[in-house]
């Protein structure tokens, strides 16, 4: 029987699984990322995954209709690979021509979170919808967009890098890519942090931290505050650690305006680790803010059905080329 093969490669994680087109999975592998051996390194690791899961399972080779690849960024569509990474000190990592070479079968290879927008389109929420706007708020904050049934990629296949919208003009915080006052480098998981000390010293709220449930899971040190510990203090029912998660819906409410007001979508999906572990606490400032900012008509806001997995569910619809039939 005819199977694809889907990678979910992250900078942390590199994900692989064998599926069929009704979008079933057949199995999976996971491990750390290899980013420290070169930019060869890598598609290394995803051939000898793949290997190994066609052996563990029996499948033959010669049956893989494809391989799809949701990469992180930034894309080099051409050369079909990554291009100057924030997370790894190399000019370009290959990954389409390694892989073409190693299994002759075709390989694509997009931004992760477009590749999760057409997880969506075909196996998610945004079944049946021509418009709509996947975001994915984790490490970074990143976006897959359909209008009119088509994806939109741009000429470099970065068409949707929603995270860095500018959403304070004054710039108080620097974003990873080295710019200021972009959505990401405020309510990221690896910012959000960042943005709770912002608050709590330009608010002099020391006080209220000094007793809040922070205080008590940092040691008193600001910055050792993460955003798990926000999340769960909020939870918990902290006040202060409420306001700071009100503060960053806030922002998380115009990000998805302004997604709104751009692409005038019919829904508008969220993901990522800080929402499905958050999925309250992060949706409902959200649904309650964002009709503030949006001049277009609004759209569903909800949670994607397919957690985790939605970047391999849209790199197996690419292994079978639906997204190029429908």
């Amino acid at each position: 029987m005819k199977y694809g093969i889907a990678v979910d490669l992250g900078a942390t994680y590199l994900r692989v699984v064998a599926g069929y087109r009704d979008g079933s999975f057949i199995a999976r592998i996971v491990e750390k990322t290899n980013l420290r051996e070169g930019p060869d390194a890598i598609s290394r690791q995803i051939i000898k995954l793949i290997r190994r899961i066609c052996v563990e399972n029996k499948l033959k080779t010669e049956d893989a209709v494809g391989i799809g690849v949701g990469a992180f960024g930034p894309q080099d569509p051409v050369r079909g690979g990554i291009s100057k990474p924030a997370n790894a000190p190399y000019e370009f990592i290959p990954v389409r021509e390694p892989l073409t070479e190693e299994f002759k079968v075709p390989v694509e290879v997009m931004n992760d979170c477009a590749v999760a927008a057409i997880g969506e389109r075909f196996y998610g929420a945004g079944r049946g919808i021509d418009n709509f706007v996947y975001i994915t708020i984790s490490t970074g904050i990143g976006a897959g967009v359909y209008v009119d049934g088509r994806m939109l990629l741009g000429k470099d296949g970065n068409a949707h890098e929603i995270g860095h919208i500018v959403v304070d003009y004054e710039g108080r915080l620097i974003c990873g890519c080295g710019k200021r006052g972009h959505w990401e480098a405020y309510c990221s998981g690896r910012n959000i942090p960042n943005y709770a000390r912002l608050i709590i010293e330009e608010e002099k709220l020391m006080r209220r931290f000094e007793e809040s449930y922070l205080y008590k899971v940092t040691s008193g040190k600001l910055e050792e505050i993460t955003a798990k510990n926000i999340y769960d203090g909020a939870k918990a029912g902290d006040q202060l650690c409420k306001y700071l998660v009100n503060r960053v819906g806030k922002i998380n409410a115009m990000g998805v305006a302004s997604a709104i007001n751009v692409y005038d979508p019919s829904v508008v999906i969220l993901g990522g680790a800080v929402v499905l572990n958050n999925v309250e606490e992060v949706l409902t400032p959200i649904r309650t803010q964002f009709r503030d900012y949006i001049v277009n008509r609004e759209a569903e806001v909800r949670v994607t059905p397919l957690g985790g997995d939605v970047v391999l569910y849209g790199a197996l619809a690419m292994a079978f080329n639906l997204h190029k039939k429908g």
